[in-house]
């Protein structure tokens, strides 16, 4: 009886317990109870996530120091979530936690909070989607705190985190005003306090308010108790102070960085002391001090993960101090440190890039300036320099291997018989010196392979270990596959690579390079282009001849490759000048490497070169001197003046007095033919820019002449002349911008114009032609008088007559705006017949979309013969789609483009050429004679050159 009277008694109390800690009664046990659950259990493991997901954040976070550092360690991911999905499961789980506190425990009773742990579980929501990167619902959260618990104890810390959500959506100034408010409130100076600081501080540097910025991060030093933080406000500062050019100051916050030694993370101290690098100047600076510094800097294991940046350093302070050789060691030693920061890797490479190009080692130097470019961002402005750099290098590269192989053959040739003999003669002993070096090399390193493997299967691994120096040449060890290590125990001869090698090397020695057929011991098949010198050497000493010799061995295989022939010798000595005068320019225009320019300039004018270089070569040379030497200069002007007086050369300099460009520069010239082109004054540029290419030969701007005498040649001849004049434009200056967009035209679009046809396209308008040679003619102007007089009084349709120009001597009358053929064959009849006009040539009835195909292909014989008027409409599907250049976007000031536009200008279609034939406003007088504007161009031609 009393069991059961105790068991009522517990069950009781228990569900007066539980009734009186609802959430719906604001009693002492409902409160504290709900508080306690939710600070004790659901909001310590919320937190406990949230901590553990920012570790997370903060580990894989990669601080990029080429900036300005942000205050808070924080990566903004730019892929887009979906509804529900999180980044971090941490966060997750804290949100579910903080949710979960809210939906439970929360006593709004009467509009009034009753838990006082809700404004921290708010807090907690807040901060999760802010590190799950949803500011807009994070916002929201902190905003509720605010609104909902106005004398919170967190009230601050909540406000700091609305600011720095407010911040991340870039409402920069809303955080700076709200801030400077927050710390007139704030009364104690601490972490709180610190935190605020630093939070505006970045607002600062947002804003580009740096001074503001450092004046903030001070005090959050000052008052911050984590040393993390400390270390890295320190580090912001003295950016900032080396980004405004206070160098004094960014050194000494560098040196108290430093200075905190362990108290400061590695990464810090490492970066200072990269930075304070980059500031010292080794000219007045104690150089063995700093060496001593980075040896110390470099041999300390705690800094193995930051070797990468130490031997960038290292390779700066050797390169800066014009010792390249040890530079390369360290570039090459931080490339394969493996570097995380691809910009330091591509810094390397650049370098790298930049010492062999100095060093004329122009293929070695392409190759590191493409790994550079795979480490860059390409979208910066330093990727687009690079890659412009590189084409150009082609450039270099092509024409310096022209120069020095041409000139190697040029001397060869004017040696004597005896001097070309002994020439040929030191270079095959050069050879079997090389040939004799390798196989000794090769033989040794088999030999100490061999040896030491045999020690290992007769004594184990410590008679390997201390073998193991005798084994160190300057060739490396080949990393062996898993099966075929040696280590692995298997005794087999084949599984051993170290007596492999040496057994191939006695074979070779004693059989020489044998073909891998059948009976190979009684084969004559050798391998003649790996037959070494001592096989040759000791079949000498044993008194026979050996068998064989390579012919790359022999001073005839190379005599009868020497060319004799004046003709050939002037052919590659005509070439050896050009590729000179190219490097010229090259180095002066797009390297702006005058010393190098000008060498290659001088030495082109000591070979007498042809006469059309000459001029060129020295204009160009005065324009080098002005900038390195003016004396030079002067005497260059000189020379120039007296020796060609009448040169348009000579007139710049006597005009201008000192090289200021006159109207006849190629710049001014081809702005000006370029002018006259978009005003269609076709014919009579065609021969202005014959005489300018021929004026300008060996300029850089010589391609643009070309490409503009292409599109010409399309205008008046038509697309197949079109087609060979832009293949020579492509073949001929492959790597200029000209000939890489004309190579892209001929691709993509000529193929469009190839396919024009005739009765291809369902006509929409009609068209009558007359035929004019000469649009002079008194009986051509009577019968555009006729014409225009019947168009004018055509009250049926509204025509038009235009005069079109076909080829280069041959024009036409046309009549537009025909609306059927029926129509168009009554106009005719009524032109022959009718006594008011009584025309007896020809009118030719077609419709505008055959008009186009005999303006593109100039074969408007063909359509007459063809009878294509009473042919059938067979309509063509193309495949071939015309693609959009981005030319037609270039803008143009005054009708003339300016420099950088017209440098990639490609050949484009008009834009009315190109749009559905479905337009009924389309016009195929693209020729038009009396039309001046832009918009009458050929079809399919370019508006630009």
């Amino acid at each position: 009886m009393k069991t059961c009277t105790r068991n009522y008694i517990i069950l009781i109390t228990i569900v007066l317990f539980f009734v009186a800690c609802s959430t719906k009664k604001n009693t002492f046990i409902s409160r504290n109870y709900n508080a306690l659950t939710t600070k004790d259990n659901i909001l310590y493991n919320g937190n406990l996530a949230l901590d553990k997901g920012i570790l997370d954040l903060k580990s894989q976070y990669k601080d990029n120091f080429w900036e300005i550092l942000p205050v808070e360690r924080m990566q903004i991911s730019e892929e887009e979530m979906q509804p529900g999905e999180s980044k971090n499961p941490n966060f997750e789980k804290a949100e579910t936690k903080a949710t979960k506190a809210i939906q439970k425990h929360s006593m709004n009773i009467d509009g009034s909070e009753k838990n006082p742990q809700m404004d921290e579980a708010h807090l907690l929501l807040g901060k999760t989607r802010y590190y799950d990167q949803r500011f807009v619902p994070a916002l929201e959260a902190f905003n509720y705190v605010l609104y909902k618990y106005p004398t919170s104890d967190k009230i601050h810390e909540v406000k700091i985190w609305r600011e720095k959500t407010n911040m991340r959506m870039d409402n920069d100034a809303t955080a700076v005003v709200n801030l400077k408010k927050l710390l007139a409130e704030i009364k104690f100076k601490d972490q709180i306090f610190a935190d605020a600081n630093a939070t505006i501080a970045q607002a600062y540097i947002n804003l580009d308010e740096k001074k503001n910025a450092i004046a903030k991060l001070k005090i959050a030093t000052e008052f911050t108790k984590s040393k993390e933080e400390k270390a890295r406000y320190r580090f912001i500062e003295a950016q900032i102070y080396e980004q405004l050019g206070y160098k004094d100051s960014a050194y000494a916050k560098y040196q108290e960085v430093i200075d905190m030694k362990r108290k400061s993370a590695r990464q810090y101290i490492i970066q200072a002391n990269a930075h304070l690098a980059s500031q010292f100047d080794f000219k007045i600076g104690d150089t063995l001090a700093f060496i001593e510094k980075y040896k110390i800097l470099l041999k300390d294991r705690e800094n193995r993960l930051f070797l990468d940046v130490l031997n960038h350093q290292m390779a700066l302070f050797y390169d800066k101090q014009n010792k390249t050789k040890v530079a390369i060691a360290y570039y090459n030693q931080s490339i394969r440190d493996r570097s995380s920061d691809k910009y330091l890797l591509a810094s390397n490479y650049r370098n790298l890039a930049d010492i062999y190009f100095n060093r004329a080692k122009y293929v070695l130097a392409g190759k590191y300036f493409d790994s550079t470019l795979t480490a860059l961002n390409s979208k910066s402005r330093e990727f687009k320099l690079i890659t412009k750099k590189r084409e150009n290098l082609d450039d270099v590269i092509k024409f310096e291997g022209i120069a020095l192989r041409n000139d190697s053959i040029l001397k060869i040739s004017n040696l004597s018989k005896e001097g070309k003999e002994k020439y040929f003669k030191d270079y095959i002993a050069l050879l079997k010196k090389e040939e004799t070096k390798k196989f000794e090399l090769a033989k040794k390193v088999a030999n100490e392979k061999a040896t030491a493997a045999a020690n290992k299967d007769s004594n184990g691994k410590d008679t390997e270990a201390e073998n193991a120096t005798a084994s160190k040449t300057s060739i490396s060890k080949p990393i062996t596959p898993v099966s075929l290590n040696p280590d692995s125990g298997s005794t087999f001869y084949f599984y051993n690579p170290s007596t492999v090698a040496f057994g191939v090397v006695e074979f070779k020695k004693k059989w020489g390079d044998r073909a891998h057929v059948l009976n190979w011991r009684l084969a004559k098949e050798t391998v003649r282009d790996d037959k070494t010198t001592e096989e040759v050497k000791n079949s000498e000493m044993e008194g026979q001849q050996p068998k064989e010799v390579n012919e790359k061995y022999s001073t005839d295989f190379y005599l009868k490759q020497v060319p004799f022939s004046t003709k050939i010798l002037d052919s590659i000595a005509k070439e050896r000048n050009f590729a000179y005068y190219q490097l010229g320019v090259i180095y002066k225009e797009k390297f702006k490497e005058y010393k190098r320019a000008a060498d290659k300039l001088e030495k082109l004018l000591e070979n007498m070169p042809e006469e059309r270089l000459v001029l060129p070569s020295m204009y160009n040379l005065y324009k080098i001197y002005e900038i390195i030497d003016k004396e030079k200069a002067l005497a260059m002007k000189s020379r120039i003046i007296a020796e060609y007086p009448d040169s348009r050369y000579s007139e710049i300099l006597s005009n201008s007095g000192g090289g200021s460009l006159a109207s006849s520069t190629p710049e001014i010239a081809y702005n000006a033919l370029y002018k006259e082109y978009e005003n269609e004054k076709y014919r009579e540029i065609f021969l202005k820019t014959e005489a300018a290419i021929e004026e300008f030969t060996g300029e850089e701007m010589l391609p643009k002449f070309e490409l503009l005498k292409a599109n010409l040649v399309g205008k008046l001849k038509g697309v197949a002349e079109l087609k060979k004049a832009l293949n020579y434009v492509a073949l001929t200056y492959p790597n200029s911008e000209e000939g890489k967009s004309t190579e892209v035209y001929i691709a993509t679009k000529i193929p469009y114009l190839e396919s024009l046809s005739f009765n291809s396209e369902f006509p929409l308008s009609w068209n009558i032609l007359f035929k004019a040679d000469n649009l002079n003619d008194k009986n051509t102007k009577v019968i555009l008088e006729k014409i225009t007089k019947f168009a004018k009084e055509r009250t049926i349709e509204k025509l038009t007559v235009s005069k079109d120009l076909y080829t280069i001597d041959k024009n036409f009358l046309v009549i537009h705006g025909i609306k059927t053929a029926e129509s168009a064959k009554g106009i005719v009849q009524v032109l022959k017949e009718y006594k008011d006009y009584k025309i007896s040539e020809l009118g030719i009835i077609i419709s505008s979309e055959n008009y186009k195909v005999v303006q593109v292909k100039k074969n408007i014989n063909d359509y007459v013969t063809g009878d294509w008027l009473n042919k059938p409409i067979v309509p063509i599907q193309r495949d071939i789609a015309v693609p959009e250049t981005k030319s037609a976007n270039n803008k143009e000031e005054n009708g003339v483009p300016n420099e950088e536009e017209q440098e990639n200008q490609l050949p484009e279609f008009n834009g009315k050429q190109n749009t559905d034939t479905q337009k009924t406003d389309f016009n195929p007088s693209e020729n038009n004679l009396d039309n001046v504007t832009p918009n009458s161009e050929s079809p399919g031609f370019p508006k630009k050159p």
